[in-house]
């Protein structure tokens, strides 16, 4: 079946929003007269949400007496400075652009709650382009259940075999491969030193935002 839409992830796929994760972490080291640590530290566990930031940048395993209240902290820092440093990776912009040369629909999919999300998008002036922003307050299960990525083709009014469902975590893959959506596995967002996207049964992996572009001409040019 020929493509029809696009699908991204978010954190990671989309946007690169860890420098804003990172800066956060630093500045709660920092009030608290601790040294930085290195950025690779925090930026290796953004897959993982504010819990495994937080147990990386204090050392602290979540069950640690006065995580929770860090982890509070953390969501609330990040709430009032989630798109100060955070932007499209690289060649990003120019594959967006490519897709609605194209008359191709994208939209987002993503873990990331709503409430961080929607302003994000519409700070970088995406909201606007996006058919679709899909968070896990839509829905009842999030990835890796189809269930996300199944409504957001919906919305988007495509079947699901007419879309690339792209995504740099392997629950991206497991969701789009279980909504019968082609899938992408990005190796450039936030992949664990010790996981491999090669390993997650993508129809295909890349290494940048602009290697999609062949992608998209052998899906446009199919049947």
């Amino acid at each position: 079946m020929r493509l029809r839409a696009v699908l991204f992830d978010m954190d990671g796929t989309l946007l690169d929003s860890a420098p804003d994760f990172i800066a956060i972490c630093q500045a709660m080291r920092a009030e608290r007269g601790l040294p930085p640590i290195a950025d690779t530290l925090i930026r290796d566990q953004v897959s993982g949400g504010a819990r495994a930031m937080v147990a990386a940048n204090f050392a602290m395993p979540p069950e640690s007496e006065g995580f929770e209240t860090l982890r509070l902290e953390f969501l609330e820092r990040y709430q009032a400075h989630c798109a100060v440093l955070t932007k499209p990776f690289e060649g990003m912009a120019e594959l967006l652009d490519e897709i609605e040369q194209a008359k191709l629909i994208w939209g987002v999919a993503t873990n990331k709650p709503v409430r961080y999300a929607e302003p994000i998008m519409q700070q970088l002036g995406l909201a606007e382009r996006s058919a679709v922003l899909v968070c896990p307050d839509h829905v009842s299960r999030s990835k890796p259940d189809p269930e996300m990525i199944l409504l957001a083709c919906a919305q988007m009014g495509v079947e699901p075999a007419a879309t690339l469902f792209v995504g740099d975590d392997e629950r991206d893959i497991e969701a789009g491969r279980a909504a019968g959506c082609k899938t992408a596995a990005v190796t450039y967002g936030y992949i664990h030193p010790q996981d491999n996207p090669r390993n997650w049964g993508a129809d295909v992996v890349v290494d940048h935002p602009l290697e999609l572009r062949a992608v998209l001409e052998r899906a446009l040019c199919s049947c």
